[in-house]
């Protein structure tokens, strides 16, 4: 698909991400950017988004998905292979910077795989 002009929404969607240092659920796009754009289009964007290796998505706690800005990443590879963390008291949620190796099956392919960790983050345990 492919992000093939700056929108409107492509630029705010954008810099959502690049003042966030942490993950943000698409509900929460959807709730704050509502008045401006739909949820057709938000999804839209973040889609675009994710198929050029600007965002990976993946499902946190209840099923909702989240998006956070790719590493490295590009249109044809996510190398985006790491473990993502929920805290239960706040509800923050962030990438995890260690690396995780999966197992070898025989007679499977693994072309993805999503590891959430739920606690309590650093501000919650303090």
């Amino acid at each position: 698909m492919g992000v093939i002009r700056k929108t409107k929404a492509v630029e705010v969607l954008l810099k959502e991400f690049n003042t966030s240092a942490t993950a943000i659920s698409a509900k929460k796009l959807i709730d704050e950017l509502h008045t401006s754009f739909n949820k057709t289009t938000i999804y839209r964007v973040l889609d675009k988004l994710e198929d050029d290796g600007v965002l990976h998505s993946f499902l946190g706690k209840e099923g909702h998905k989240w998006y956070a800005k790719c590493n490295g990443c590009s249109a044809s590879e996510h190398n985006d292979i790491h473990p993502h963390f929920q805290c239960l008291s706040c509800g923050k949620m962030d990438c995890l910077p260690v690396n995780v190796t999966l197992p070898k099956i025989p007679n499977r392919k693994i072309e993805f795989s999503q590891l959430l960790i739920q606690g309590k983050c650093e501000a919650c345990i303090a």
